[in-house]
């Protein structure tokens, strides 16, 4: 088998043309993907070799299965790398197709793609910048409007920059975001590490959006204020040969999570020390510890993570949390990872299992990092898998509703199931292709518009004396319309469900 036709099946596409597939929806089934309801629908959106109007974008294959009662929301997905295409961050239709991708570059990265309100008003924002071999980002947190158009770039303060574990925009403007700071000096040899040792640690900053001020820092390397920080022993995190230099700083810590508890607390999650941390914003001290070696709380049956992620409140006494279970290959505390909401008490200090949803496929998904649990509405939960390229949907009462997979080595570091309206400023994407025996197939794209509903095409001799010619329904992010008209030029305009032109494209000469 060729190279070529190697690639063409990966994608679906085997045995048809690339131009009468492409943007399509093509039917298929994510390997060990649960079948589990007679009332599914699969659509397998076969992006991954990228698009006639669009050349540029060429975001990886996804394939999703939904079951009666899925979401009717968009899905956003936080691919940093991939395999064909390139990695980026993704919008999906409820039903997989590609919305919007926003590709990354050679020299920066984006990360956690999300829907969050700033100024009363729905904005996408996302982590950019580079991400380096001991597990953190360098970059910038930003702000766009629902034309995708940048309106704040939030930086880290006090000499740092913003990692891409977090940024969640409070009610307040405020920036809540992680940071790494190196320190030298420190003392690993309990780590069998060197005696004079470099180490990152986990930053909390929360940043004035408008101003950029920085309000509050909590770095958890404290060694003079024992009670504002976390001890070197606390961590898990075995440290490998050659780390504990400034080359290798070793990651004690890893703060991958924050989110406000109340007016004057964080709740702070670290990776690598298998807990969270309440943070008094005045003072800066830690006020208790869920989970770890030093928890200060009872951990009833089922309750315990391991390598966490993405933790979040639900009202009083409820929170939830991705928990790895695993940090592969070196350790492996359970056989699944999982989606779990916990019942907590602050003043019995008990942790009680109020829901744990795992994924029913075979083999178990088992994730050494990144993840993400989202509550819904419906009071279900949307899952991402973090380093097993899926997501999921599950009812309130545990049903898989919905079950996602991105193609090898496109993992996504977080996904969500929210609402979006998006409208784009640039213009929508025209190619025009000769077909055999006369006329011409038409390609139209617009990337990041949620209201097409149908294309008009338009043709002429010339780019200025272009006639309407004909209209086809959109059938995915690229859309093929075969017309008998030859041109030479061609061009189309997007409409809504109503039929209202909403953006028309320049105009191109048939290729």
């Amino acid at each position: 088998m060729t190279e070529d036709l190697t690639r063409r099946r990966l994608f679906g596409l085997a045995g048809a043309s690339a131009a009468g597939a492409a943007g399509l929806g093509l039917s298929g089934c994510a390997p060990g993907a649960v079948k589990q309801s007679a009332a599914l629908v699969t659509t397998t959106a076969a992006t991954g070799q990228g698009f006639i109007s669009r050349p540029d974008l060429t975001p990886p294959q996804i394939t999703l299965t939904r079951h009666a009662g899925a979401t009717s929301r968009y899905i956003f997905l936080n691919a940093p790398y991939s395999g064909p295409g390139k990695g980026g961050s993704i919008i999906l239709d409820p039903h997989g197709k590609l919305i919007w991708f926003g590709p990354n570059t050679a020299t920066e990265h984006r990360m956690d793609v999300n829907v969050q309100t700033y100024q009363g008003k729905p904005v996408l924002t996302w982590f950019q910048g580079i991400l380096t071999a001991e597990g953190y980002g360098l970059g910038t947190a930003v702000i766009a409007d629902s034309s995708y158009k940048v309106q704040h770039v939030v930086k880290a303060g006090n000499g740092l920059m913003a990692d891409h574990h977090e940024f969640a925009i409070t009610a307040q403007g405020t920036a809540l975001i992680t940071a790494y700071r190196k320190h030298a000096g420190v003392d690993l040899s309990t780590f069998n590490g060197p005696k004079s040792g470099v180490i990152v640690s986990g930053v909390a900053q929360e940043i004035d959006i408008a101003t950029g001020k920085v309000l509050f820092e909590w770095d958890c390397y404290n060694p003079a204020h024992p009670s504002m920080g976390i001890a070197l022993h606390e961590s898990h995190q075995i440290l490998q040969k050659g780390e504990g230099t400034d080359a290798r700083p070793f990651n004690y810590v890893h703060i991958n999570s924050i989110t406000e508890f109340d007016s004057d607390h964080l709740l702070i999650s670290c990776r690598n020390t298998w807990a969270l941390y309440l943070v008094d914003k005045t003072t800066g001290k830690i006020v208790w510890r869920m989970n770890g070696k030093r928890s200060d709380f009872h951990m009833g049956p089922g309750t315990a993570y391991f390598w966490q992620h993405h933790a979040r409140l639900h009202g009083p006494g409820l929170l939830s949390l991705f928990d790895n279970g695993a940090n592969p290959p070196k350790q492996i505390e359970e056989h699944n990872s999982r989606g779990l909401l916990l019942n907590f008490d602050t003043t019995a200090k008990t942790v009680t299992l109020h829901k744990q949803y795992l994924h029913p496929g075979s083999p178990p998904v088992l994730s050494g990092a990144m993840g993400s649990i989202q509550t819904l509405p419906s009071g279900g939960v949307f899952v991402g898998w973090g380093t097993t390229p899926r997501f999921s949907e599950f009812s309130a009462s545990g049903q898989l509703l919905l079950d996602g997979s991105i193609e090898l080595h496109a993992p996504s570091y977080r996904a969500f199931s929210q609402n979006w309206d998006g409208h784009p400023t640039e213009l929508p994407a025209v190619a025009a292709r000769s077909r055999t025996g006369g006329g011409a197939t038409v390609y139209a794209s617009w990337n990041g518009a949620t209201n097409v509903a149908t294309w008009t095409v338009f043709a002429g001799k010339t780019a200025g004396s272009l006639a309407h010619i004909g209209t086809g329904n959109r059938t995915g992010f690229e859309t093929a319309i075969v017309v008998q008209n030859a041109g030479p030029y061609f061009a189309v305009q997007a409409n809504d469900r109503s039929g209202h032109a909403l953006s028309k494209s320049a105009p191109v000469r048939i290729a």
